[in-house]
């Protein structure tokens, strides 16, 4: 079947469009211009950078499929830039991955595929998705490479969504997307794989900020629970919940970062044993399955990418909020990151966490 392939010029994409192609799929590959090009190297990151445009280029050139460049400058400005400010601006820790995955290239990419009347889209995401003929729904499944497993990323996708995705990496280990990368002589073999925000290469995202929302970001006091000040922040733009490093307070204990109080412009922090936290709530989530759940779920829930998961129990609070309990009081429980559900290797849903 005719399939559009998301080219990002790395390693896992590169392959999953050989993979498809080599099967006898009709293979078009897109890839997505997300800023001005025209800008200088230093000013952004490896990743979606003109080398990778490049780099996909050649590989879909390597596998004799029709390769496409979408420019997608004001959509990824306005879905992923603005909200990474934003959030930041308001006391809270983003994770602009999900927003550029889920919220715009799934969405991008469906649209594209029905223009050029193909079945599906696939990318090179370390996921799974399969059809439950009990169910009569698709199911969004971790990846097999548990180090690599990116369904934490996807967990807003939705049964329309699904039934259009296809991940041909997803069954995979990282070093078997590698050696078949050199087994079909792809120039993105041994490519390294690129970790940071890609319009933040620095890794300075309080600079970054700074930069574009400088009125919202006022300097305040750090505080403990009680109230009482302890020294002065430069914005709350430049801590998250858990931090330790960066306070600049001299105290008997290690102090962390335990809340971020933007409407005073306050830093809340505390000693280890006050950052747990067994209570959350979550809000826009999104069940994957269909409809809220009437009852309670028993779920393994993750309240960051590399955070192990942990048992809880969720109850539905209408529609699209719900209220997460741990067995066992979680550190670092940041507004701003996403609690993902999940059912043995299923990902039942997620939500972003509210406080």
């Amino acid at each position: 079947m005719r399939i559009v392939v998301a080219m990002s010029g790395g390693v896992d994409s590169s392959v999953a469009a050989s993979l498809l192609a080599e099967a006898g799929h009709e293979v078009i590959g897109l890839s997505m211009q997300l800023y001005d090009q025209r800008e200088s190297a230093e000013a952004f990151g490896s990743c979606c950078s003109l080398d990778d445009l490049h780099d996909a280029k050649k590989v879909a050139r390597r596998i004799g499929i029709p390769h496409y460049l979408m420019n997608f400058e004001e959509q990824f400005a306005d879905t992923v830039v603005r909200n990474f400010v934003d959030e930041y601006a308001s006391g809270r820790t983003p994770i602009p991955c999900v927003h550029c995955n889920a919220g715009l290239k799934f969405t991008a990419l469906v649209d594209r595929a029905a223009a050029f009347d193909a079945a599906g889209v696939a990318t090179g995401h370390y996921a799974r998705v399969e059809f439950d003929e009990d169910r009569r729904s698709y199911r969004l499944l971790r990846g097999m490479d548990r180090d690599k497993d990116q369904s934490y990323f996807l967990f807003s996708l939705t049964q329309e969504q699904l039934a259009h995705s296809l991940f041909p990496v997803g069954h995979l280990t990282k070093r078997e997307v590698r050696a078949h990368a050199t087994r079909l002589g792809l120039p993105v073999a041994d490519k390294p794989d690129s970790h940071e925000i890609c319009f933040v290469p620095d890794g300075d995202a309080a600079a970054f900020v700074e930069r574009r929302a400088p009125a919202a970001l006022p300097a305040g006091d750090i505080v403990d629970t009680s109230g009482k000040i302890l020294g002065r922040h430069a914005g709350l733009h430049r801590y998250t919940v858990g931090q330790r490093k960066g306070l600049g307070l001299a105290a008997g204990v290690p102090l962390y970062v335990l809340k971020l109080e933007p409407r005073r412009a306050e830093l809340v922090v505390g000693p280890r044993e006050e950052l747990g936290r067994a209570d959350l709530v979550a809000r826009d989530v999104n069940w994957i399955a269909g409809p809220a759940p009437d009852s309670l779920v028993r779920v393994t829930a993750r309240i960051r990418h590399r955070h192990h998961d942990a048992a809880a129990t969720v109850t539905a609070d209408g529609p699209t909020r719900a209220h997460v309990r741990f067995d066992t009081a979680q550190l670092a429980v940041a507004p701003g990151q996403a609690v993902v559900f999940y059912d043995g290797e299923e990902v039942v849903g997620g939500g972003w966490i509210e406080g």
